[in-house]
């Protein structure tokens, strides 16, 4: 039985990491969701978020990623995410978190058509997760 798993998320801009992993927690979009070797084949959407990535065991995190959203896919041992945006937690800033969250909430109340309000809510709700992991 293999003690770790292949984990690789990617962005549209690029490969933000690869990796063997211990375990690795996903905020998929009926809730979090941990992948451990020989996890069970699944495909799920995720909301917005923080990936954890433990690389040697499963008690101490070795690395958070905020994702916008994206698709997460497990098959054997290898956990694939496609984020539609993707920043390592350390890089985020608070300020610019908060500034994104102040522009969705004036999108929000701006908003006029269903689909603008659509776009504001999905904006709204990325800010939101982004200024808590910048916290």
């Amino acid at each position: 039985m293999a003690d770790t798993t292949e984990f690789e998320l990617v962005s549209p801009e690029r490969l933000v990491a690869s990796e063997q992993v211990a375990m690795v927690i996903v905020p998929g979009a009926e809730g979090d969701f941990g992948v451990l070797p020989m996890h069970s084949p699944m495909i799920s959407t995720i909301r917005p978020g923080v990936i954890s990535i433990y690389t040697n065991d499963t008690t101490n995190v070795s690395s958070k990623i905020f994702v916008a959203g994206g698709f997460a896919e497990v098959v054997g041992d290898r956990c694939t995410v496609l984020a539609e945006e993707a920043v390592k937690v350390s890089d985020l800033d608070a300020n610019a978190a908060k500034d994104r969250l102040s522009a969705a909430e004036g999108a929000m109340s701006s908003a006029s058509s269903d689909g603008e309000k659509n776009a504001a809510v999905r904006e709204l709700a990325i800010a939101n997760a982004m200024v808590a992991a910048a916290a």
